[in-house]
């Protein structure tokens, strides 16, 4: 008599369940449709780093995986041969994101480097942002820097979206990448309807942006979007002109208003919004707006070279004051940019809340890198490395569409995981081995097949191309003559961290 009542709700859990497993098995469906060439191998390839026992270690080793039914010539084969309707699969992982609140869609855009110092034949490398080197004094180190696109989510979760990764060349300008990127990924939400009926999107953004160049742009494209990031101290903004010069003088108006500098409380004006909050891991929280303000823009760096008068960019600045930090630091207030467009309603509650979102996209760079193996293959060619990325933003969405269909096979020394929060992404790949056996696979079995002649005897190949660390300014040097150019630059370092 007991079970009656529980019927409902067990009925409901099993058609959750059927929906996911159904969802999860269209999306491996769409997967294999995008790979164009060398198919079979690729997604057996993207098998192989979901089903591994433990972290991905080297590229080889994924040959070895019972998901992976080739060899490992065809393993590299389809990263050297390999051809992605990269187009289609981005449509594919817009789809497969189903937003939980009513709020604004948020997304996540920042840069993670691709680390390669040894790889002196690779071309299009930059120097890329490096929190620590071996020997203590360098801050960058040669590698390939990808801005990835990730949307976010409320509530204490290690899950994000990957929605698009893009390489930031030694020629690219980071900003404009960053401003194809954005419009790329709204047009996708756009076509799966996510944007339907929502306040426009938030973009967010960790300091290192030029954010005023970044929110010019994107109005100069007509995207109807919201730009958050975090700014550093020792900026300087300027309120709004009154019209005239002051006492009468002569001369033309006034362009820039007060000074309004975040690192001097004395030129702050009386604040346009306050909000208080309190939070169980910051205590209380005090955020404080100013809107209209906007920087003095000179012609140097991203806006050298612009024709015309310099643009006027306003936007509202948000401070945030907390009363602790985790770890016993000392807080130190963090500021804010942000724009929107002009009907967008101004949720001060929302927009700090969202910043702290940004972090998540962190965990999941942690979890590619170190569990996936995004960085372990040593691949020569910057399409080679594209190719993999897109592989991994595959195998990231396929863990995220399973985190209620496997089981959690805990160890002895982990916790339980609370009945009201999902599975963590590591957890979810290590019971992913056991749920394909059960969802089956689009890939074809290999053929039969004889291992190759080889290279012919007495056959030489010539020495590699060798490629200097950012913009190249003088042709590729060979082995044989390694003459480096005598002036080279990074990429911007703002954005290559």
């Amino acid at each position: 008599m007991a079970v009656g009542p529980t019927m409902p709700g067990l009925r409901a859990v099993v058609e959750g369940e059927a929906a996911a497993r159904r969802r999860l098995i269209r999306f491996r469906a769409g997967l294999y449709a995008c790979l164009r060439r060398r198919g079979d191998a690729l997604f057996e390839l993207v098998e192989a780093v979901l089903t591994a026992n433990g972290p991905v270690g080297s590229l080889v080793e994924l040959s070895e995986e019972k998901a992976f039914r080739r060899g490992h010539g065809a393993l590299y084969g389809a990263l050297a041969c390999g051809d992605i309707d990269v187009e289609a699969l981005a449509e594919l992982l817009a789809n497969s994101w189903q937003a939980v609140d009513d709020g604004p869609v948020k997304v996540a855009v920042d840069v993670s480097p691709w680390a390669r110092p040894d790889a002196v034949t690779s071309d299009g490398l930059c120097h890329c942002y490096a929190s620590c080197r071996c020997d203590g004094a360098r801050k960058t180190i040669p590698g390939w820097p990808y801005s990835f696109a990730a949307g976010l989510e409320w509530g204490a979760s290690s899950w994000t979206t990957l929605l698009d990764a893009a390489r930031i060349g030694p020629d690219d300008d980071a900003t404009v990448v960053t401003t194809r990127q954005v419009r790329r990924v709204v047009e996708r939400l756009d076509a799966a309807g996510l944007l339907l009926g929502r306040p426009a999107p938030v973009f967010v953004f960790d300091s290192g942006y030029d954010l005023t160049r970044t929110s010019y742009l994107t109005s100069q494209d007509s995207l109807e979007v919201q730009i958050l990031g975090r700014v550093r101290s020792d900026r300087v903004y300027y309120t709004a002109p009154s019209g005239h010069r002051p006492d009468g003088q002569p001369g033309r108006p006034r362009k820039h208003g007060e000074r309004f500098e975040l690192i001097s409380p004395a030129t702050w004006p009386v604040p346009d919004e306050q909000l208080a909050a309190n939070s169980a891991r910051y205590g209380a929280v005090e955020v404080t707006a100013w809107h209209g303000l906007h920087q003095k823009l000179t012609r140097q760096a991203g806006w050298t070279g612009f024709v015309g008068p310099m643009p006027i960019v306003p936007g509202t600045v948000i401070r945030i004051k907390v009363e602790r930090l985790p770890g016993n630091r000392a807080p130190q207030d963090l500021w804010l940019w942000h724009t929107a467009p002009a009907d967008t309603a101004f949720d001060l509650d929302l927009l700090w809340k969202t910043y702290l979102r940004r972090f998540d996209v962190e965990h999941t760079f942690r979890l590619i890198k170190g569990a996936l193996g995004w960085t372990r293959p040593q691949i020569r060619t910057p399409e080679q490395g594209e190719r993999w990325t897109w592989m991994i933003l595959a195998a990231h969405a396929q863990l995220r569409l399973a985190r209620t269909l496997t089981r959690d096979l805990r160890r002895p020394w982990e916790r339980s995981v609370p009945s009201d929060r999902p599975m963590t992404p590591g957890r979810v790949r290590r019971g992913f081995r056991q749920l394909r056996r059960s969802i089956g696979t689009p890939a074809r079995r290999p053929k039969p097949a004889t291992a190759g002649p080889g290279r012919p005897k007495g056959t030489t190949r010539p020495p590699r191309t060798r490629y200097p660390v950012g913009k190249r300014k003088t042709a590729p040097t060979s082995k044989n003559n390694q003459h480096q150019p005598t002036s080279t630059s990074g990429n911007g370092e703002s954005h290559n961290r």
